[in-house]
This record gives C-alpha cells, sequence and structure tokens, in this order.
C-alpha cells in the first residue's frame, strides 16, 4: 500500500498525505489537484474507490413523494433543469398510493447505473422509517442528497427548509393582526416535517401571545384537501379566528371547510398556507403562505449531489434555508367578535 501511495504521488506530482486525502474523500484539496491524483489512479491502473468511480450514464435519480402536490413538481423542474446544464439528465419517479415504494425505485435506478439519487421529502422524513435503505447506499460509495426530513442517524448531506422558523412566521403575522385564538392543521406527527412545523407553532404562540398550553389548537391530518377540511371543523368549534397549515393543499381544505359553515375568508376566518405552490396567487382568495425557497434548495441540492460525484466530500450535516411569508389576501385582521358558526358550535361543546 505504501508503494502505491507513492507511485500515484510520484506520477501526479504530490504528496503522499495529499493522494491519502482524496482516496478519503477529505476536504482541503484543490479540485486541480484531486483530478491529477485520481487521473494517476487510471493511468497507472488502479481501480479507483467505489466513492470516486465516475458513472458514464450520466443519470441521476430524483425520487419525489408525488406530482399532485404543485411543490414536488416545482421541484423537479429546478433540480432537472440545473442538473441539465451540468451535462446529467435526471429520471424522475413519483409515487402513488398503493404503487411503486421508494426501495423499488432504489433497486430499479441502481440497475441503470445512475451516478447518484436525490431524494425530496422520501422515506427518511418519516420518524420511524428504517434508515437502512440509505445506510446502503453510503456503504456502496452511492452519492445521495436527502431534501428536508433531516435524521441526524442518517449520515448524508441534507437540504431542508427552516420548518420552525415557518410556522413562527405564520403566528407572529396572525398575531400582528389581532388574533388570538389561532390553530394548527398540519401532517402526522411522524414526520419530521411536521414535528418541526409544530415546534415552531409553539414557539410562535409562546412569544407572540403568551399562550403556552396549546395542545388542543394543533390537528394532525393527512395532506390532502379532505384532511385540511377536517381539521378546519374541529378549530372552527374550538372558535379559531386563524388557522396555519402545513401546506397549501391543506390550507384550500381549510378554506373549504370555514366556506362550508357559511364563514368568509378572511373576514371570518384568516388561512396561512404553507409551501407558496405556483397556483396560491390565482386561488380565492389568492393564499397568504410560506414560501419555500424552491429554487435555491434545488441549486444546493444539485451542487452538492456534484460535488460528490466528482470525489469531493460535503460536510454530512443540514443546511437550513430560510423561508418568506407571502401575504396575500386569505389572512386580514381578527373579527371583532367569534364567527357566527364558531361560537355556536363552541357552545354545543360547553
Amino acid at each position: 500500500m505504501t508503494m502505491r501511495l507513492a507511485d500515484i504521488a510520484a506520477h501526479a506530482g504530490v504528496s503522499e498525505a495529499t493522494v491519502s486525502r482524496v482516496l478519503n474523500g477529505r476536504a482541503g484539496v484543490a479540485p486541480a489537484t484531486r483530478q491529477a491524483v485520481l487521473t494517476a489512479l487510471d493511468v497507472l491502473g488502479y481501480e479507483r474507490p467505489p466513492r470516486l468511480r465516475q458513472q458514464r450514464t450520466g443519470l441521476i435519480g430524483l425520487i419525489v413523494p408525488e406530482l399532485t402536490n404543485p411543490i414536488f413538481p416545482a421541484f423537479a423542474q429546478v433540480i432537472e433543469n440545473t442538473l441539465a446544464l451540468s451535462g446529467y439528465t435526471a429520471v424522475l419517479c413519483a409515487m402513488t398510493p398503493g404503487g411503486i415504494r421508494e426501495d423499488d425505485y432504489t433497486e430499479l435506478l441502481l440497475e441503470r447505473g445512475v451516478s447518484g439519487i436525490i431524494f425530496v421529502n422520501g422515506e427518511h422524513a418519516d420518524s420511524r422509517s428504517d434508515r437502512a435503505r440509505y445506510l446502503r447506499l453510503i456503504e456502496r460509495g452511492l452519492p445521495i442528497v436527502l431534501v428536508n426530513g433531516y435524521r441526524e442517524d442518517i449520515e448524508a448531506p441534507f437540504i431542508s427548509n427552516d420548518d420552525v422558523t415557518s410556522l413562527e412566521m405564520a403566528v407572529a403575522h396572525l398575531a400582528s393582526l389581532g388574533h388570538r385564538r389561532i390553530g394548527l392543521a398540519v401532517g402526522q406527527d411522524r414526520f419530521v416535517p411536521s414535528i418541526r412545523k409544530t415546534e415552531g407553532f409553539r414557539r410562535g404562540m409562546a412569544e407572540h401571545l403568551g399562550v403556552t398550553d396549546v395542545d388542543d389548537l394543533i390537528v394532525n391530518t393527512l395532506f390532502t384537501v379532505e384532511g385540511g377540511q377536517a381539521a378546519a371543523q374541529r378549530l372552527l368549534d374550538l372558535g379559531c379566528t386563524a388557522i396555519c397549515c402545513g401546506s397549501d393543499i391543506i390550507a384550500i381544505g381549510a378554506v373549504r371547510g370555514a366556506r362550508g359553515r357559511g364563514l368568509r375568508v378572511p373576514e371570518d376566518v384568516s388561512v396561512v398556507g404553507f409551501d407558496d405552490s405556483p397556483l396560491t396567487p390565482y386561488l380565492d382568495p389568492p393564499l397568504t403562505t410560506i414560501r419555500q425557497p424552491v429554487r435555491e434548495m434545488g441549486l444546493a441540492v444539485v451542487s452538492t449531489l456534484l460535488e460528490e460525484i466528482g470525489g469531493g466530500r460535503v460536510p454530512r450535516t443540514e443546511l437550513l434555508y430560510r423561508p418568506e411569508l407571502v401575504v396575500r389576501r386569505s389572512t386580514a385582521p381578527a373579527p371583532a367578535r367569534l364567527p357566527v358558526a364558531a361560537d355556536a358550535s363552541a357552545g354545543r361543546r360547553d
């Protein structure tokens, strides 16, 4: 092994320590130097370590949970276009209920010889899921990047929206409009984004309203229009004049739920979404929402993955991107009194 390092170092014109850093994927090596070492490996006939092997297919796997939620096609578009500019082609894999699972897609992509895989809100976002599926990919040297749903037990690069800050911003906005009874309609509590959004909601309620007992004001539901409608019914029963939602899809359901009671949005009930999906400005009313920085996150995802494919090693940590509050017409000052329908429902519960 010593002679092998010496041969490579002599051919590349660098020290053996530099060769060792390149082979182990350590930082602190200039791109030109790293390439010289890799070229020396090839010329001398040494086999590159698995993580340093350039795949020739130019294919990148891109796995998303669905395409019905507009935020995921938005991510896919940015990632696909950015990969194309670097000469790579994205193989888009979208799950459907009862259809092909993430693990099945992963095996298909490996059979195609992809250079790496990007997982957007995948199984990693489920706090109860088995991390072994990702460890197997890491052990075989395949570059992967995970989007949203950070897990400390998976040693891989993560790119995430700051979900905690997102809900703090939503609560701060509603509190500034005079709302005191604010509810949260969010996804199932096993998912990391939902856990973080709930934490942000709790922090926002404590900081801006001095309210710490908010358990009754949090409804975990499905990421569907129907889930949002059902959650809104429960929160309106509790006299909420404003609802923060874990996605724009849930928010659409919340608006439907309020209108089903004869309430007006935003005059009687304010609704805040999450994602800023492409269609939210055209809803009735246009939806106030928290914007995920999709473009910036997508660019970071591709940059991170290509650095890994090129033999570099990026930090095994999470890059958090700050969201933006986009105020439209689904939020307004709190009504002078509780909405009539909510008052009546609350009375029936006493």
